[in-house]
């Protein structure tokens, strides 16, 4: 027992200083000028992108939620494609003999396709609140 517990020790010993060590040498690496300049073309576009948002929306807040809500349709169209078909093979590969997984992929399928249309509409449902609910 004795020696399982120097073994263990040893080896969290020894994974810590891994660990420590690529710390130190991630920190002490620099960005290149190249990184640096794309880094930077990046956040001044999206700083420009969330400005015409303002101006469009005629509020900064409006303006924001709309820079926001038009990322979100964006990036959820891959993430609910994904997760479709992840419930798909549960459903169809999987499901055929396990019949627990069969249910869990309809419920997987039905999630991401509610949530692909709710990030859909959402942004055209403000848009519309914004342009005519305000009076």
């Amino acid at each position: 027992m004795k020696k399982a517990v120097v073994i263990v020790t040893i080896f969290i010993s020894m994974f810590a200083i891994l660990i420590g060590t690529n710390k130190v040498y991630a920190a002490e690496q620099a960005i290149d000028e190249e990184t640096e300049s794309k880094l930077v073309e990046i956040k001044d576009s999206a700083l420009n992108s969330i400005e015409d948002y303002k101006e469009k929306y005629g509020s900064d807040v409006y303006g924001v939620i709309a820079y926001i809500l038009n990322i979100i349709r964006i990036y959820s169209i891959p993430f609910c494609f994904l997760g479709i078909a992840i419930g798909a093979i549960h459903k169809y590969v999987i499901g055929i003999r396990k019949l627990d997984t069969l249910e869990k992929g309809l419920g997987l399928i039905v999630t991401f396709v509610t949530l692909l249309i709710i990030c859909q509409v959402l942004p055209l449902a403000f848009a519309v609140f914004v342009k005519f609910g305000r009076g």
